[in-house]
């Protein structure tokens, strides 16, 4: 007899009352004329979010606790990965809230009569607000998810509606569509890799929940070949949302074809719900096998470091640049990952895990900005996205390219700026007492952000030191240029003061580790 799932909506009110609404603007698609959905569905979500994070405020202070049945537990990290999620959404929505940067119409051929028809008529393709919310359902589940089918789910309506969001750019529709059918078909082939896996855990412990395959684990008396394929095709799908080589060959050309605005979430947001997913995955799940998917990082994060580093010095379109920056970055993620572990000794492990934490948020918050400035420098028919669009930046807008240089010297590790704290917290977990074989990867890795600086520093130069192709100010509305502000403040400010948020990472941890 099955026991009757208990659900406790008062934890789940954040993932629900994000997916209403969701659900609520597909209905405004449906009923409002056309003219006035533009306006009501950025403050449907706007407003969404706000909300969702008011009622994940009320349980900031449980510890751990079921809200679904075995499928979803509420602790430290959810709740903060949760709230980092929804305050990141919150940002991106007011950044990517001109529709104008989305084709007219998303069922109109390139190129066609229809198309111009639409353009002219001054059509809007508002759906993008309704998918970003169902997107951010998902990556809220991540982090909660104690279940390899609720993980699979989270990973579907994560995912579905950024493939759908790569191909709407309105200006070089079929280059737009034709990343959103690589994302797709790739992403759907990580799906069938996961579902592969799963099956293969499940077959290895009868249990598809992640307490049950850690027993199972730890009673050893399985089948390990099944364990060990199970571990390697589930982290195959899981790491190809964090984008870590080999999975990375969708991140140049996505990154590049889809509009600049879905770029900014896909870069964004989903790389924290990967973040949370893959540890929830290693951590709760398959940590005594921590030897074994150790060994799988190393050889992820050096590829990743390497790859990503040394492709990016080559590129002239920024897009495609930070794509392969964000590959080198995951690098450094996974490296604050599989520190946590020394020859089966897990007292490391608050430190490394927290610091692969704040070390994903804080690159996610200049993302976040770096992204919004590209946005912004679009102009009328033209999408400005090459290295030399930025040429003389500094003297069309100083704001902006104080915005960006910030970022930039953030993503090469300078001091005092938050990149570099976060590189130097990651490498302080590697190279902690207790710690084997860690100094020749923090070697690399030092290497490997050395040659990174190069391509940075370039774009810098190119702002401040090219004289510009445009004499076009950049112009914003008031409530963009206020987050952007903020959101470089806050990276020089949590690069002179990082102490608060790496507190909060770590007590998260702990409240994680010890239950």
């Amino acid at each position: 007899m099955t026991d009757t799932p208990i659900l406790q909506y008062s934890f789940l009110a954040p993932i629900l009352i994000v997916l209403g609404g969701a659900v609520i603007g597909v209905l405004v698609e449906a009923f409002v004329a056309t003219k006035r959905r533009a306006s009501i569905q950025l403050s449907i979500a706007l407003f969404t979010i706000f909300v969702s994070f008011i009622s994940l405020l009320r349980i900031r202070n449980l510890t751990s606790a079921k809200a679904a049945f075995n499928s979803v537990m509420i602790d430290g990290p959810a709740i903060f990965m949760q709230g980092t999620i929804l305050l990141i959404a919150f940002f991106a929505v007011m950044i990517i809230g001109d529709v104008d940067h989305f084709t007219a119409q998303a069922s109109a051929v390139p190129g066609s009569e229809e198309e111009k028809s639409a353009v002219q008529t001054g059509r809007q393709q508002t759906e993008v607000f309704p998918l970003t919310l169902f997107a951010v359902a998902g990556m809220l589940l991540f982090p909660a998810a104690s279940d390899l089918i609720t993980l699979f789910v989270a990973l579907e309506v994560l995912s579905l509606p950024l493939y759908l969001m790569a191909g709407l750019s309105r200006r070089r529709r079929l280059f737009s569509q034709e990343a959103a059918l690589k994302y797709f078909l790739l992403g759907a082939y990580s799906s069938a890799f996961f579902l592969f896996g799963a099956a293969f855990l499940y077959g290895f412990s009868y249990s598809v929940t992640l307490a049950g395959i850690h027993a199972a684990v730890i009673g050893g008396t399985a089948n390990n070949v099944f364990l060990l394929i199970g571990l390697l095709f589930v982290s195959l799908g899981l790491l190809f949302k964090v984008g870590a080589v080999p999975f990375h060959a969708w991140t140049p050309d996505v990154y590049q074809g889809a509009p600049t605005a879905v770029t900014l979430m896909i870069g964004g947001a989903p790389k924290l719900a990967a973040f949370a997913m893959t540890m929830r995955l290693l951590v709760d799940g398959l940590l005594p096998l921590a030897i074994d998917w150790q060994q799988m990082l190393v050889v992820l994060s050096v590829g990743s470091l390497f790859i990503g580093n040394l492709a990016a010095i080559a590129q002239t379109n920024l897009k495609r640049m930070l794509a392969f920056s964000t590959i080198a970055q995951m690098g450094f993620m996974l490296i604050g990952l599989l520190s946590g572990v020394s020859n089966g000794n897990t007292l490391l492990a608050a430190n490394a895990y927290s610091s692969a934490m704040f070390y994903v948020i804080t690159y996610v918050l200049t993302t976040l900005a770096s992204f919004g400035v590209i946005l912004l420098l679009a102009r009328a028919g033209f999408e400005s996205e090459e290295i030399t669009d930025l040429a003389g930046l500094n003297q069309r807008s100083p704001l902006y390219a104080g915005v960006m240089a910030v970022c930039l010297f953030s993503l090469a590790g300078v001091p005092p700026l938050v990149g570099f704290y976060a590189k130097l917290s990651v490498l302080q977990a590697l190279l902690a007492p207790g710690q084997t074989g860690g100094l020749i990867l923090a070697i690399f890795a030092v290497m490997m952000s050395l040659i990174g600086a190069f391509y940075y520093l370039r774009i810098v130069k190119v702002m401040y030191f090219d004289q510009p192709l445009t004499a076009t100010t950049v112009s914003a509305p008031q409530d963009v240029k206020v987050v952007l502000t903020l959101n470089g403040a806050l990276i020089l400010i949590l690069g002179l003061v990082p102490g608060g948020l790496m507190t909060l990472c770590a007590q998260s941890i702990v409240k994680a580790l010890g239950t």
